[in-house]
């Protein structure tokens, strides 16, 4: 079940990333400025997170199975339509629809973890999920690259599209919600319903942790794989098209790495999953702070450096997804994971506008290209939302950890002394 479910993950992180390595030739085709160009992921990060707790409504109500079938129908056609899109306005609806199937992949595989595996499996599975479903970033990186420069821009994303077809006839076959049973249905959804549950789940300083913990460490790694970081390493830092591939790609081998690391420790210690995050999000400021402080081009050595670091933000930010499930009950996991998952995505969508602005301002009218000292204020409005992320991080992990040694039940779940 998990490997079926995984493999439609997988396909969605590749459509979401897509655009990443693309965004070069996309502003060719669509004759767009940079901050038209950010508009594109802008929307695409906005649908998704818009749609993150309708999503976790939705497969509390219906199941995994059901849901993941419909995501990846508005994948598939999302990912068609932008194969075939010639205008600004065409390519912006068909990346809304990959943002909407994006939406219903993620939250439909917890849950599915949440119901096949035992719960002191779950955040070692939950980091192995993550980890794995980089792999679609992966092959969103240099194999797109290759295909966009080989086979054109229709044919590469009509290739992508098809594989959408393929996955759907596995995942009807084969796909369970639990082990009890092929269709999970949940309590009837009404607005008193959704009011309560909602409020139920937000209450919890934990799932507000965990929203804040998403938030912080995300946002840098997604904004880059996303859209910024290839015109970042080609024309701020001087390389290569092949050498920023290859960057990006070991970008997402950091996170593969990292990712069953952080799940081990989380499953170890659950006490300090808000250190580690605070931790991580203190190398990523650093590291950056280095780079954007170089005078010139950075080193190849710091940007690999510079790569690995912002990579385990990655799955770091899946630490505040077991701070929702071990702060709800079961029967609303999915919707409190929703919330969650909105923060980083929330922070993505900010910083690519504040990009995208930024690159336009400080680009000389009629500049053929972005000049590097552009991409130095650009990547420097990161500043305020990590200030913003860590106050919050800081904040909620006393509230949660007052809330916790008050409540013995709590205690006994994490596996610590009452």
């Amino acid at each position: 079940m998990w490997g079926v479910g995984l493999a439609v993950y997988v396909l969605a992180v590749f459509h979401r990333s897509s655009l990443g390595v693309a965004g070069l030739v996309a502003a060719e085709r669509f004759d767009i400025t940079a901050a038209q160009l950010a508009t594109f992921t802008m929307l695409q990060l906005l649908v998704y997170a818009a749609m993150q707790v309708p999503v976790g409504l939705l497969v509390d109500r219906f199941g995994s199975r059901s849901v993941m079938t419909g995501g990846l129908a508005l994948l598939t056609l999302g990912q068609l339509g932008f194969a075939l899109a010639t205008s600004y306005a065409a390519g912006l609806a068909a990346r809304g629809l990959v943002g909407i199937g994006d939406a219903m992949t993620f939250i439909c595989l917890l849950r599915l973890v949440s119901s096949w595996f035992p719960a002191r499996r779950v955040p070692l599975v939950t980091q192995l999920t993550a980890v794995t479903g980089q792999t679609g970033a992966l092959a969103a990186a240099v194999p797109m690259t290759w295909a966009l420069a080989h086979l054109g821009w229709t044919r590469s994303y009509l290739l992508a599209a098809a594989v959408g077809l393929v996955l759907a006839a596995v995942l009807l076959v084969v796909l369970h919600d639990t082990p009890d049973g092929r269709n999970l249905r949940g309590a009837r959804l009404t607005l008193r319903t959704v009011r309560e549950s909602l409020a139920a789940s937000w209450a919890h300083p934990g799932t507000r942790l965990g929203f804040w913990m998403h938030f912080v460490t995300q946002f840098s790694s997604t904004t880059m794989a996303l859209l910024w970081g290839y015109p970042f390493l080609v024309r701020g830092e001087g390389q290569s098209p092949t050498s920023a591939g290859v960057l990006l790609s070991l970008m997402v081998v950091a996170v593969m790495v990292a990712g069953p690391v952080l799940g081990l420790l989380v499953g170890a210690h659950p006490w300090h999953r808000s250190t580690l995050v605070l931790g991580i999000t203190g190398a990523i400021v650093t590291v950056w702070s280095v780079v954007l402080a170089w005078p010139g081009e950075a080193p190849y050595p710091l940007l690999v450096l510079l790569v690995v670091v912002t990579g385990v933000g990655g799955p770091a930010s899946a630490i505040g997804f077991d701070l929702g499930r071990t702060s709800n009950p079961a029967h609303r996991l999915a919707s409190a994971t929703g919330i969650i998952n909105q923060g980083g995505f929330y922070a993505s969508l900010v910083l690519v506008v504040l990009i995208g602005l930024v690159l336009d301002w400080r680009t000389p009218a009629g500049a053929a290209t972005y000049p590097s000292g552009a991409f130095v204020w650009a990547m420097a409005t990161q500043y305020p939302l990590w200030a913003l992320g860590l106050v919050q991080v800081w904040r909620y992990r006393r509230r949660t950890r007052t809330r916790i040694l008050g409540d013995p039940e709590a205690m006994a779940a994490l596996g610590l002394p009452g």
